[in-house]
């Protein structure tokens, strides 16, 4: 909103500065005019890379929270129950390759 008001009175200030007719200030006026909209692009630019970054961030935020909370709860196996063999530990013998 306050970027197109800014555009728009931008237009307004060359519009003037080459209907005017030739003055001293016209180049001027139209150098002013092209850097200042040269800076809104590139703030512009500035603005949409910002905002993808946070999108990014914000979804990988997203995506570790729902994994923990999906592995918070996992169901736990008891060794001891019945009819689970026990581990073994390993012989002394040399383990065939």
């Amino acid at each position: 909103m306050v970027g197109s008001v800014v555009v728009s009175a931008l237009l307004r200030v060359v519009a003037l500065a080459l209907g005017a007719g030739p003055s001293v200030e016209q180049p001027a006026l139209l150098a002013l005019a092209a850097f200042t909209v040269a800076g809104l692009l590139v703030l512009a630019a500035v603005c949409v890379v910002a905002v993808r970054g946070r999108a990014s961030l914000a979804r990988v935020r997203t995506a570790l929270r729902e994994r923990a909370l999906r592995t918070l709860f996992l169901p736990q196996r008891d060794p001891d129950a019945a009819g689970r063999p026990r581990p073994r530990a390993p012989g002394t013998g040399i383990a065939a390759a």
